[in-house]
């Protein structure tokens, strides 16, 4: 299927992949998963071989297979932005290559890991991967930008000499964790001639996060609560901002019970989350993922009732 013309902006669910319980694909799961999220007014795309979809736990092979899935079930519907995670250029480059060749609308790409180690002070480095990247598909990119202090981070110099060099990217998701750094980027990024979009991913602090100017967010929490993501983002456009405020209340219990320490059990929590909605059968995670407790599980069942989400999956946005 070819890929959709797709400008890299507005709301953006990162979609799970579930798992039958000794870890292979359930593709019906996931099927009946990319449908639900899919349906949703308002979504721009969705996200397929991301952290939300355990991509650092699957195989080439496998990500092929997601993607495939994927736009067998919602191609026709949906752009889709495929990650490209990995540590060397050359396997990004045979990632993009192959997610291209599979349909997908815009690329992902998450920061490889050898930048931790000081690729700050060799901003040539990040151009590099880039540009690798670049040479081996014409699609539009998104640089995850990970907070400063993890090493993964683009100093502004940095990310916008990227933009000035390798014009393919498009977007950035926007991890940076720090809010001065972030409107600093959403001003910057986005008054370009050829405006490049700042997609949030502070997902514990969305509504804060939006009213400073985003053009969209990319946000693994939108595979459960992609209504009320859509509905927020489109408030802020319209400077509705009492309405706004309204839904972000019902997104706030969730986004506590999502995003608490450790941070890492953010997409077990969320599969949890989908199983107590009868939306996904199995709540399995590959190691070194490992499932939550049943203290947590209470956490989110009682976020998910303050949320008012029902166990049909539909959320009345006027409550």
């Amino acid at each position: 299927m070819p890929a959709q013309p797709f400008d890299p902006r507005g709301v953006i669910p990162a979609c799970l992949l579930p798992f039958h319980p000794d870890l292979s694909i359930d593709e019906a799961a996931y099927r009946s998963h990319l449908r639900d999220v899919a349906r949703v007014p308002g979504i721009a795309a969705i996200t397929v071989n991301a952290h939300a979809t355990e991509v650092a736990s699957c195989t080439f092979e496998e990500q092929q297979r997601v993607l495939a899935l994927t736009m067998d079930t919602v191609g026709d519907r949906v752009p889709v932005v495929n990650g490209v995670y990995a540590d060397g250029s050359l396997e990004a480059a045979r990632l993009a290559r192959a997610a291209a060749a599979g349909g997908a609308s815009a690329l992902l790409v998450f920061p490889p890991n050898p930048l931790s180690l000081g690729a700050a002070s060799r901003p040539e480095m990040v151009i590099a991967h880039f540009s690798a990247i670049a040479e081996a598909t014409d699609l539009p990119l998104i640089a995850f930008q990970y907070p400063l202090a993890s090493g993964l981070g683009y100093p502004v110099d940095t990310l916008l000499r990227l933009l000035d060099e390798v014009p393919q990217v498009r977007a950035i998701k926007d991890w940076c964790n720090n809010v001065m750094q972030h409107e600093r980027q959403v001003r910057l990024l986005q008054s370009r001639a050829r405006p490049v979009h700042v997609l949030s991913t502070h997902s514990s602090w969305l509504f804060s996060s939006l009213v400073l100017g985003c053009n969209g967010l990319l946000s693994g929490s939108g595979s459960v609560i992609a209504d009320l993501q859509a509905a927020l983002f489109a408030a802020v456009q319209a400077d509705d901002l009492a309405r706004a405020r309204r839904l972000n209340e019902r997104i706030w219990p969730l986004a506590q019970a999502f995003y608490a320490d450790p941070f890492v059990d953010m997409h077990n929590r969320m599969k949890e989350a989908l199983v107590m909605l009868g939306r996904i059968p199995c709540a399995a995670v590959r190691p070194p993922l490992l499932k939550v407790s049943e203290a947590e599980r209470s956490r989110i069942r009682a976020a998910l009732e303050t949320s008012r989400i029902g166990r049909d999956g539909a959320i009345d946005l006027e409550r």
